[in-house]
């Protein structure tokens, strides 16, 4: 079909461009020439005509002006174009894109487990109460702190066995030659002896000597450096109510620290007679204390405010159980009624066992009745095995005292009996001088006595 065969008006949207033959006039053709212009003719394959314009009715050629290129869709180039939006840059790579997602993950969380323990310190489910710092600041020398901190490495746990069986006590060093004063009866019997220092080493033990009579006892180590002394006082300046302190180890609980004051002084006691002969007795001018000691701490220092030796920790008085006052119905444990062996002693007897192996005791060289039951130790009327009951030549004759004389007071202070008399004189030493109150025939007088010595046991 061509052009003229064309009768349809062409639609308004459709235009071809002008021809560029047709000169300059044909494009200032007027513009309702354009609309009213015949449609072209569409080939009947489908492409582009090459046929002329159609005439007009003078039979010369139309052309027609558009204000645009024909929209053609079969040309190379559409005048459409698709929008392909706009054009992509090149981006961060996979690596950049994770190592900036791990580390906006790790900020996140660690603000989120802040805020977490934040809620939950604040939360009614946890409570959290108030609490002092650390204080790393020692304590005074003269509190029980400090002077536990001083006497402590030098306060020895002893372990024993023997064919009667085993057990413990305590002891404190000396010297740094390794002797180590304890209580007798802690080693009594003794096959093999053990002392731990506070730090917990431990080493084997032999003894030196030891004296029942005072119940004292001195053990030496050997090989073994670092060694604290403790210090000694003096007991003839402690007064009644003074602060002290005891360290041992009882009921086998080693480093234990007890505090109290001085009770009394010069309380005499006698500790012992297990063998029923008397020669296991022990005669002690006692320092009574309040400080808590129980089996395991004989042996041990009872110290005062400078941490000082004072006393060697020796006996206690248990509570009674029955109503018959037995000594087997006593309990064990501390009742605030404790004694020690004061250290001027103390330190005598020490310096005798570690020079000599034993101890002297001094004398008076009579012999007591410890029968008697009135006030005061009586000298008795004749001696054992039919002896005089005064020593020939023995410090009491040369005193002036004689048999039956009842001996009332040791230096002004009343003695009650025998054991008290034998006590207050063990309290000193051979060639110290006493004055004895003796009652003969119902006068009382004063008799010096310089004393004597007699081996130990």
């Amino acid at each position: 079909m061509s052009d003229s065969q064309q009768s349809d008006p062409a639609p308004t949207w459709w235009s071809r461009p002008a021809d560029p033959a047709a000169g300059a006039d044909a494009g200032r053709a007027e513009p309702s020439a354009v609309t009213q212009a015949p449609p072209p003719a569409i080939p009947a394959q489908g492409g582009p005509s090459d046929a002329p314009a159609a005439p007009d009715a003078a039979g010369a050629p139309v052309t027609h002006a558009a204000p645009g290129p024909r929209y053609d869709p079969w040309a190379e180039v559409p005048l459409h174009v698709a929008d392909q939006g706009r054009p992509v840059r090149g981006g961060p790579g996979l690596v950049k894109v994770l190592a900036f997602a791990t580390a906006v993950a790790l900020l996140a969380g660690g603000i989120g487990g802040f805020l977490g323990i934040v809620v939950e310190r604040r939360s009614s489910t946890r409570l959290e109460l108030p609490q002092a710092a650390a204080d790393t600041r020692g304590r005074a020398p003269d509190s029980v702190a400090g002077i536990a901190a001083t006497a402590l490495p030098g306060v020895v746990t002893l372990h024993v066995s023997g064919s009667g069986g085993g057990g413990t006590g305590t002891g404190f060093v000396l010297d740094g030659e390794g002797h180590i004063l304890t209580n007798n009866h802690v080693v009594a019997g003794a096959k093999d002896i053990t002392v731990t220092f506070s730090t917990g080493e431990s080493v084997a033990a032999t003894l030196v000597g030891r004296d029942g009579g005072y119940d004292l006892a001195v053990v030496k180590v050997e090989g073994v450096r670092g060694l604290r002394p403790l210090s000694l006082g003096n007991s003839e300046n402690v007064r009644v109510g003074d602060p002290v302190v005891a360290i041992g180890a009882p009921f086998d609980l080693s480093n234990t620290v007890t505090a109290g004051i001085i009770s009394a002084t010069g309380r005499p006691i006698t500790a012992g007679g297990d063998k029923g002969d008397g020669s296991d007795v022990s005669y002690v001018d006692a320092l009574q204390t309040d400080a808590p000691i129980n089996p395991g701490n004989s042996g041990g220092p009872l110290l005062d405010a400078q941490a000082h030796v004072i006393g060697i920790n020796s006996a206690i008085r248990g509570a009674d159980k029955g109503e018959d006052d037995s000594e087997g119905d006593r309990q064990s444990g501390s009742i605030g009624l404790g004694f020690a062996i004061p250290v001027n002693q103390g330190k005598r007897v020490a310096e005798e066992l570690i020079r000599t192996g034993h101890a002297t005791h001094p004398v008076i060289g009579v012999t007591l009745d410890m029968q008697y039951q009135g006030d005061g130790a009586r000298v008795d009327a004749k001696g054992e095995a039919g002896k005089p009951s005064v020593v020939s030549g023995g410090p009491g004759a040369r005193a002036g005292i004689k048999p039956d004389d009842v001996i009332t007071k040791v230096d002004g202070v009343r003695v009650h009996g025998g054991d008290e008399l034998i006590i207050k004189i063990r309290a000193h030493r051979p060639g110290d001088h006493l004055a004895l109150t003796v009652l003969r025939d119902g006068k009382e007088r004063t008799l010096d006595v310089v004393l004597g010595s007699a081996d130990a046991s």
